[in-house]
């Protein structure tokens, strides 16, 4: 019987990443899971490949509590990971406090925190996400229609920390495929067509233009984007880390001697290292924050998300709480 080809390109996508693991004896591999296409063909491969490898596949549901039903859905879901072969479940339940930061940036917050404390827990080598290429292409495009610079067009990383971003080369409805070529049935979250949200008008109606008026193969062409700028991006990335370890590092005059682009990225990573909100944090803020060194007239401070505020005191940039 020959394997359906969506099945293949989400399994070559796992085995990819779980060949690049460093091997070590009862490897653990955490996959995150919320019951859509996109998780589950994910989960499915994993435990089809950990056959190969050896690894035991834990999955991981999230249940944020904004939906009704959710708590049964997040029990369906345990039930679909088990029987798709996992070694071992988690269902885990979160408050999710909007304070200070949009609902979405709340969940994502609250859902990394679970991801952390139960790959600590089982001691994984590595979590794997099911973001695809169209999450990828919608990223890019939010980053553009936002003016959050390169950092944000160059969409999502492959990997981090622990993280790994299998199916960035594989598209949603090759994941949708490959769930029915396996007999799979899958939830569709009803936010991902909730006009209320940016990224569900980006999915409905942005992209499926693009590709009408531009011609088949935009989303592909702006993931390959994002990957052509994260190369760039991570190399002035260490070269603001390494000025940022210095213990001058934020002196006005030193940062005045910085290129923009480096000069912005230690700004914006001192922010976020004070408690900035990583995903709230753009462009303009950054812009803004550099003023202090680039066009300081006197500016009181600069208001930054999560309750931060940037300003120069003694011919230095510093960050510290706002009031409340």
């Amino acid at each position: 019987m020959t394997l359906h080809p969506a099945v293949a390109a989400v399994r070559l996508g796992v085995r990819r990443v779980l060949a690049a693991l460093p091997p070590e004896d009862d490897r653990v591999v955490l996959v995150a899971c919320s019951g859509g296409a996109d998780s589950l063909a994910l989960l499915s491969a994993c435990v089809f490949e950990a056959r190969s490898t050896g690894d035991r596949v834990v999955g991981v549901t999230v249940d944020h509590g904004l939906q009704e039903g959710s708590r049964d859905q997040a029990r369906h879901t345990v039930s679909q990971m088990s029987a798709l072969g996992a070694d071992e479940t988690y269902a885990v339940t979160v408050t999710v406090s909007g304070e200070g930061q949009g609902p979405e940036a709340a969940a994502r917050q609250a859902r990394y925190a679970v991801l952390d404390q139960v790959a600590e827990r089982v001691g994984a080598a590595a979590v794997l996400l099911g973001h695809t290429l169209d999450d990828q292409a919608e990223t890019v495009l939010l980053g553009l229609t936002r003016g959050s610079g390169g950092r944000s067009v160059a969409g999502m990383r492959r990997e981090f920390d622990r993280y790994r971003r299998p199916l960035l080369d594989v598209r949603r409805a090759q994941t949708e495929a490959a769930c029915v070529a396996e007999g799979i049935t899958f939830w569709s979250d009803p936010h991902n067509a909730d006009p209320r949200f940016l990224r569900s008008r980006v999915r409905r109606d942005v992209l499926p233009v693009l590709e009408q008026q531009l011609g088949p193969g935009v989303a592909e062409t702006l993931a390959r984007t994002a990957d052509s700028l994260r190369v760039d991006m991570e190399a002035l990335d260490e070269i603001a880390e390494e000025w940022l370890a210095r213990p001058d590092a934020l002196l006005a005059t030193g940062l005045g001697g910085l290129p923009a682009a480096v000069r912005r990225r230690v700004l914006r990573a001192a922010a976020v290292r004070a408690g900035a909100i990583d995903a709230e944090l753009f462009h303009a803020h950054v812009l803004a924050t550099e003023e202090l060194v680039t066009a300081w007239r006197g500016q009181k401070w600069i208001d930054l998300p999560g309750h931060l505020r940037a300003l120069r005191r003694d011919g230095e940039v510093v960050f510290e709480p706002a009031p409340r």
